[in-house]
């Protein structure tokens, strides 16, 4: 149709480490890992993109940070960033930001998206499942000390977060 696609998102896991009671089930069945592309091949798409005009990049998955070795995703891109590559970003669930934050930063990523669909403790075990609301936000508090701009996404869910939305 003649329109430039210049924003990508490249989904590179279908991993993650909670279970959101909306998004998967408690005992998933997940992509047999030859089935995945390698973090170079994914590099090398990312690559041809680039060339072809793609401006921004989204690393999403699953929940991306969980892919082993996933910072040399990160690192290999970053040498784009400032040249063709005007932005490369992140949506996570938050869970691993307190230990990749700063290197996030040090590979020219500037905003996150951090899903998180409530504030309340309880709630958000019963949402995720498992997950663990205090590393959330420890991790998004490690995000903003590292410098980067962290936008909330969260997914409505009747009857039970959304007496929680304008607070």
């Amino acid at each position: 149709f003649g329109r430039m696609v210049s924003y990508l998102r490249v989904s590179v896991t279908d991993r993650c480490d909670f279970r959101c009671v909306y998004c998967m089930s408690e005992d998933m069945n997940f992509l047999p890992k030859q089935d995945l592309l390698t973090l170079e091949e994914l590099d090398r798409l990312c690559g041809v993109f680039i060339g072809k005009g793609v401006r921004k990049l989204r690393i999403t998955g699953g929940e991306p940070l969980v892919r082993r070795d996933i910072m040399t995703l990160f690192r290999s891109l970053s040498k784009q960033v400032g040249g063709a590559l005007e932005e490369l970003t992140l949506t996570t669930n938050g869970s691993q930001l307190g230990r990749f934050a700063p290197e996030l930063a040090d590979c020219g990523v500037k905003r996150i998206n951090v899903s998180l669909d409530t504030l309340d403790p309880a709630k958000f075990r019963t949402i995720t499942r498992w997950g663990d609301l205090s590393k959330v936000l420890a991790g998004i508090d490690a995000a903003q000390d590292a410098g980067l701009q962290v936008n909330i996404n969260a997914v409505a869910l009747a009857g039970v977060n959304e007496d929680e939305f304008e607070p």
